[in-house]
């Protein structure tokens, strides 16, 4: 069944419950929606297409709406082939449709498809009628690609906003924010967020000022749900994601080999409730898969992260989150960190050098226990780490 969003404007997008891996990195628990859309009008346009293999439920959905009638413009917003492989045989069923998209859209196209003829190259701000509709163009670059745009109707005050207001999660037929159950999107939200856009915070707070003065009543975005009664909460977390705002609460991330350090992981995190945390989050790298763990850390201000010396070096999976936080730029977090060794104590040094990398600095002392820990009070100085990170975070409040 085809969903109208509003008079003349249809879903045509399909869920992928099948695959396990987005990007064949992060996980699927409750699926991803394609997401793509029909401006029935006198010229008919589509708005991106979906991924190849669900081609068929597609194409359906597009004859649906169309009938016989021909697909007159594909608007392409992002060439990523989860949006866009499906183009080719969109061209071999729709010979004669002419495709929209920036200079460096169309220089994509002709990359991944070979597809060069019949294509409309449009600059930032300018506009097509296609009948009672009008399209705008927005060029918003680097949201998550460099050749991303965002299409604005006017007369509908609706937005087609590209991977822009996004989130993971499948949509199981109804797809308009006020007709679903929103409890699972929030939080896939941040992931979708952190794991994919992440390190693109100054684009994305770009684009949001550059549409946010339209009057707009929809936003589709092309995962997720279309956002219509949510579009202020939609807006403000991905305003407050792009400028790494994090909420009050403590990410507590330990890597262990044998124990120790997660022991001193449970203290931290217990002392930090009892000084009035009320959001505080523990994470095992070894357990917890790195897209969510990049969540919480998007979500929350505060971050903690344990780590025994591994081989002369840093406990290999906490390297690999501590590369993951660089390569997204996260910002003003209050950080504290702890860990152990059994003859050389290197995790320590590593992780105050990754603050001062990230121009966090350290709050409070660093624990570093030795072997087991004899002799040294370690729970009263894991506790003193955890009272200043919080005293730190209610100063910042």
């Amino acid at each position: 069944m085809v969903n109208e969003i509003v008079n003349g404007v249809f879903y045509v997008g399909v869920d992928d419950r099948q695959t396990r891996l987005f990007e064949n990195l992060w996980p699927l628990p409750s699926g991803v929606s394609y997401n793509s859309y029909i401006i029935k009008d006198c010229k008919n346009v589509l708005v991106d297409t979906v991924e190849h293999a669900y081609g068929e439920e597609f194409f359906g959905k597009v004859r649906e709406v169309l009938g016989d009638s021909p697909v007159d413009y594909l608007v392409i917003n992002h060439m990523e082939p989860d949006h866009s492989s499906s183009i080719t045989e969109l061209k071999r069923r729709y010979p004669d449709v002419k495709i929209i998209g920036n200079a460096k859209t169309l220089a994509m196209l002709d990359g991944f498809y070979a597809i060069s003829d019949n294509v409309v190259e449009v600059k930032d701000g300018e506009s097509l009628s296609v009948g009672e509709n009008t399209l705008t163009f927005h060029l918003t670059p680097m949201v998550h690609w460099p050749e991303t745009q965002m299409t604005y109707i006017p007369e509908k005050k609706l937005l087609f906003s590209g991977d822009a207001f996004g989130t993971f999660g499948a949509l199981g037929g109804k797809v308009v924010d006020e007709d679903v159950d929103m409890s699972q999107y929030w939080d896939e939200m941040y992931r979708y967020y952190s794991n994919i856009v992440g390190k693109y915070g100054m684009p994305v707070e770009k684009a949001i000022a550059k549409v946010g003065g339209f009057p707009i009543e929809y936003i589709c975005s092309t995962h997720g749900p279309v956002w219509k009664k949510h579009i202020p909460e939609v807006v403000e977390v991905y305003s407050r994601m792009s400028r790494y705002e994090g909420e009050c609460g403590v990410v507590v991330v330990y890597g262990s080999m044998y124990g120790h350090t997660a022991g001193m992981a449970r203290t931290i995190a217990g002392a930090l409730a009892e000084a009035g945390i009320k959001n505080v989050v523990l994470h095992d790298v070894s357990d917890s898969d790195m897209s969510f763990i990049l969540r919480d850390i998007f979500k929350y201000r505060g971050l903690i992260i344990g780590a025994p010396t591994y081989s002369g070096d840093i406990f290999p999976k906490v390297e690999s989150l501590l590369a993951q936080i660089t390569l997204r730029g996260v910002k003003d977090r209050v950080f504290g960190c702890f860990g152990s060794f059994s003859w050389a104590g290197v995790a320590v040094k590593r992780l105050t050098a990754f603050a001062e990398h990230m121009k966090w600095g350290v709050t409070g002392t660093p624990v570093e226990m030795k072997q087991g820990g004899t002799g040294a009070d370690i729970p009263s100085a894991c506790k003193a780490l955890a009272l200043s990170v919080a005293e730190a975070l209610n100063s910042k409040q």
